[in-house]
């Protein structure tokens, strides 16, 4: 089996370049490396500030920023941000992210716009970089598989349903465990090389969901990780996998990004062999148009 890992693009690969290692290589004026440290060194506070407030906290103006970021090899700002998060995610926890916006001199309303202004903008950056191909490579992958396990686990479990239920009624047998270690462990010993087992976990990645991934390489599952890094764990134990960004001022995350790309996945699938999802749909078609399924009271 092909290790797809190795396929990444070169723009993929700069992105993974430590923003340490770009530090040390770039040509940066004195005034500008200082800002860089400056930055580094308040990263809880500022891996989620957009380039105006960063340069307001930083009394320069933005553009300083833009171009300091610039020298460092990055192309847009927001790119930055995200290798920011990436490279100190082990020391980002729901407590530090929550006490890091509770600094910032906001009304509860100003907090619940900005927090929404971040998943948009999240999603924008899904959307300037989709992969289209990929999301198809995953799509084939489900079309050819007798069986799909779709592992998450915690908050990511909730991501795990909805693939999996969105896949069922197209006819494939879709399945996200819950349970114990023991019962994924079960699962995943069910599974052929003929069957698929995507993994969803971010940030440093959950370990039984490390584990489940591994566990099903070393059985010679194919596996497909979907998370918010191409450094992180699971993007290095999956023959393949999909990013989306969940970085939030929320203590919780961001989950947006992930569901458009949840959408995606199911939307490739679907007309991949458009007359064989109609045909399974139609199936249930007198039951959505049925009113018994549905409330009546008005």
């Amino acid at each position: 089996m092909p290790d797809t890992r190795k396929a990444r693009t070169k723009d993929e690969k700069e992105l993974s370049l430590s923003i340490e290692r770009r530090l040390s290589q770039a040509k940066l004026s004195g005034s500008r490396r200082k800002l860089i440290v400056a930055i580094l060194g308040d990263h809880e506070e500022t891996f989620y500030l957009s380039s105006r407030e960063m340069a307001k906290r930083y009394d320069v103006d933005a553009a300083t920023i833009i171009r300091s970021i610039q020298d460092l090899g990055y192309k847009r700002y927001a790119d930055f941000t995200a290798d920011l998060r990436r490279h100190f995610v082990r020391e980002i926890t729901p407590y530090t992210t929550l006490e890091a916006a509770t600094r910032e001199k906001r009304t509860v309303s100003d907090h619940v716009r900005f927090c929404v202004e971040k998943d948009v903008e999240g999603l924008n950056m899904f959307l300037a970089n989709i992969d289209s191909d990929r999301i198809v490579e995953l799509a084939k992958k489900i079309r050819q598989s007798r069986r799909i396990l779709v592992i998450g686990v915690d908050l990511a479990a909730s991501l795990s349903w909805f693939l999996a239920y969105g896949l069922t009624p197209l006819g494939f047998d879709a399945e996200a465990p819950v349970g114990s270690t023991g019962t994924l462990r079960h699962k995943i010993d069910l599974l052929t090389e003929k069957d698929l087992l995507i993994a969803i976990s971010f940030g440093r990645c959950l370990r039984e969901t490390v584990d489940a991934a591994i566990r099903g390489r070393e059985r010679g599952v194919p596996t497909f990780g979907i998370t918010d890094s191409l450094t992180n764990p699971i993007s290095a134990n999956c023959d393949g996998c999909l990013v989306a960004s969940t970085d939030s001022p929320s203590f919780t995350g961001s989950y947006v990004a992930s569901m458009a790309l949840m959408n995606a996945i199911l939307t490739a699938t679907a007309h991949l062999e458009p007359n064989s999802s109609l045909a399974r749909l139609r199936k249930t078609e007198e039951e959505y148009r049925d009113g018994n399924r549905w409330c009546q009271k008005a």
